[in-house]
């Protein structure tokens, strides 16, 4: 039996080390077949020529051998959430849940009504519920709209606070008698009470707290239209952007719109105050119309000078790409703000055509990526001027 400081390493390993390091046993033992159940399905094992335990196999098949012996009973998809439920720490099950989701495409995760009530929601698993809601009964739907509801509850209580901070004001460098926390200034707060340090305590002792006051925007009214890419690689944004619309819904001088293209334009403003009924009638996948959809936004905007129009895509354009350019083009030449943007989420890691996105750019659009919070603070600062 290998030794318990070796067994960290036999589980990274996997079977191909049990010849030179020896077997696993208890604990160790069920939490290898849990990885190798997963992991045992990646295809680059077999193009390395690694075998290893097939599920309901004997030693030395690979994953996909499924033949018949003598050997466990395959796990189910139940069993191993389960299992991965009792043996692995929190950190590493949500590791494990999105694996199986996102690079394995374990559907059953996301379409087994045992799985859903078991599973615990997070964005990797919401993501999958819209992928997959159209493999769904209505009673697996049913409970997948836990998933959704969960997920953007949350979203929503972080994204709301940085929403806020964003429309509430800058801190000012003048002093402020109103003594707030949020307006706490700690550097002049340790400088006008300098006098008052204890060497012998290692103490400094504050009698005069400092604040700064805060500027207050002055505020017209400006409309922010979101058109946001519903191709399946996008389903990221989709989600930040349904929630980031309704957190900016019913803010003081701001109209917000939120429209989800693919080769059709559907406007979903009507339900932007509830981001969860919202994503579960969005259809991800499709081609891709993008100046279709700028055209819709442009038929939106009433004072070009007060409008922004964010455009959320990857920026492949299945249309005509000379007539996007040219809408986005009339959009800048009349005062309207164009932002194109290749991600919206919280990570911000952007896969785009960087050519389109060049050519918009040049005609006068701000090409990028942002975060949810970043794109409340653009809005804001547009807004305040």
């Amino acid at each position: 039996m290998i030794p318990p400081d070796l067994e960290r390493w036999r589980l990274v390993l996997g079977t191909p080390a049990e010849s030179c390091m020896g077997g696993l046993g208890g604990g160790a033992a069920e939490r290898d077949a849990a990885l190798d159940w997963l992991y045992g399905r990646d295809p680059d094992l077999g193009r390395r020529g690694v075998r290893r335990g097939a599920p309901g196999g004997g030693k030395g098949d690979r994953p996909d051998d499924r033949r018949g012996g003598d050997g466990p009973s395959q796990l189910t998809t139940v069993d191993w959430l389960d299992a991965v439920h009792r043996l692995f720490p929190k950190e590493t099950i949500e590791r494990l849940e999105r694996d199986a989701v996102e690079r394995y495409e374990i559907h059953e995760v996301v379409t087994d009504p045992a799985v859903l009530e078991r599973i615990e929601p997070d964005e990797a698993l919401l993501r999958a519920v819209l992928r997959t809601k159209h493999l769904m009964n209505p009673e697996v739907l049913a409970l997948a709209r836990r998933i959704v509801e969960a997920v953007v509850r949350q979203l929503m209580e972080r994204l709301a606070t940085e929403v806020r901070h964003a429309f509430h004001g800058t801190r000012s460098r003048r002093s402020s008698r109103i003594k707030n926390s949020r307006n706490f200034d700690f550097h002049r707060t340790i400088r006008a009470n300098l006098a008052h340090y204890r060497p012998d305590e290692r103490r400094l002792y504050i009698e005069n707290p400092r604040f700064v006051s805060r500027t207050r925007r002055h505020v017209e009214q400006w409309q922010m239209i979101l058109l946001v890419d519903q191709s399946g690689s996008m389903v990221g944004s989709v989600i930040h952007a349904a929630v980031t619309a309704a957190c900016l819904w019913g803010l003081p001088g701001l109209k917000t719109h939120l429209v989800a293209f693919d080769t059709s334009v559907v406007d979903l403003t009507s339900d932007v105050t509830d981001p969860a009924e919202l994503l579960m009638k969005v259809q991800l996948g499709g081609g891709t119309d993008i100046a279709r959809a700028v055209g819709y936004g442009a038929g939106l905007v009433d004072n070009p000078r007060r409008a922004i129009v964010a455009v959320i895509s990857d920026f492949y354009e299945g249309g005509d790409a000379y007539r996007l350019v040219r809408e986005v083009r009339r959009l800048v030449e009349q005062g309207t703000q164009v932002l194109a943007l290749a991600a919206l989420d919280e990570a911000a890691n952007p896969s785009y055509d960087r050519e389109m996105a060049q050519r918009l750019a040049d005609v006068g659009a701000h090409a990028g990526a942002m975060t949810p919070g970043q794109l409340a603070e653009f809005v804001a600062e547009r807004i305040g001027r």
